[in-house]
């Protein structure tokens, strides 16, 4: 399971509260939540990727997606436990399929991990911002003004630079990359739809279930017992993905969000500098402009919208 680099599930405060008073520190604090989790994340990926070179995709899945689903019943296990039937029909729906939404996208984003540098894959992932904001004007009707929409023109740009497509560099990977993405966005899109009373720890176990039980019928060749080293790359995988979605929702809760949003981006650096020193990976020069490019927009959009909410407030 992966989880989103811009969740916006986020609960907004009625228009009538008071806004809460950042205490001196909680913005620095949100930011070191902000770069462990963007850290645990790229370092999960290099983990599963490491693992799935030598273990089949689908053995490999299950035995993390076990190893979460262990984490996580503890964590909702002291939000009340998982609540598994929802009592609104609409909310049990948008379940299922924020569910096939999120295995779509795992395995997708798992595929083309194994075939992709690790930072271009990362690079690829920074336009879900830039994406969600889009698509949150077109679905929900949220305003979208000329300078933003602007914003998210000059990340496609960057995109299609590191894609590059028509070009000798360009193969199915990258698409399976923003395919990965597309299903991200969808899921993050129904995820807002569900009843505040659904807590976001059910949210994950579900997510995290589906996505193993999956794993139990992908076509893949044939399993075998897996070695201690490659288990022990799986026990630090789910270690890491479970900190990154732990460290992930605990940022939103402190701080203020224009200012530890901006530190997301820091997993262009650990990706890039994890690829180097594990995979040997050297990104050429489109690539770099590329993600220099949406990472400028995605700075400049939140930039952007925190202005925008001073004006307003």
């Amino acid at each position: 399971m992966r989880a989103p680099l811009l969740s916006v599930s986020r609960r907004l405060r009625p228009a009538s509260a008071p806004r809460a008073r950042t205490r001196e520190g909680d913005n620095l604090h949100g930011a070191a939540l902000m770069v462990i989790s963007t850290i645990a994340f790229t370092t999960n990926d290099s983990l599963i990727k490491l693992a799935s070179q030598t273990l089949p995709l689908s053995q490999a899945m299950l035995i993390r997606g076990v190893m979460i689903l262990a984490l996580l019943s503890l964590v909702a296990r002291r939000d009340g436990g998982v609540l598994w039937w929802p009592h609104a029909a609409r909310d049990r729906l948008v379940l299922v399929a924020r569910a096939a939404a999120e295995v779509g996208s795992t395995v997708l984003y798992l595929k083309a991990l194994q075939s992709m540098p690790l930072g271009t894959l990362v690079a690829i992932l920074q336009s879900l911002p830039l994406l969600i904001m889009l698509a949150a004007a077109v679905v929900y009707r949220e305003r979208l003004g000329a300078r933003r929409l602007a914003a998210v023109g000059v990340g496609m740009i960057g995109v299609a630079m590191i894609v590059r497509p028509g070009s000798a560099s360009f193969d199915v990977w990258s698409l399976v990359a923003m395919g990965s993405v597309v299903l991200i966005l969808v899921r993050d899109l129904l995820t807002r739809a569900l009843g505040p009373e659904i807590q976001t720890s059910t949210i994950a176990f579900q997510a995290a279930l589906a996505v193993t039980l999956i794993s139990l019928v992908m076509p893949t060749e044939p399993w075998r017992m897996p070695a201690a080293g490659e288990l022990g790359l799986l026990a630090l995988a789910a270690a890491f993905l479970t900190v990154g979605y732990i460290a992930g929702v605990a940022t939103m809760r402190v701080g203020e969000v224009g200012f530890v949003s901006p530190f997301r981006y820091v997993s262009l650096i650990s990706a890039g500098t994890l690829g180097f020193f594990i995979f040997g990976e050297r990104p050429d020069g489109m690539t770099l402009i590329g993600a220099a490019l949406i990472a400028a927009a995605g700075l400049y959009s939140i930039w952007r919208e925190q202005r925008l909410r001073r004006v307003a407030g």
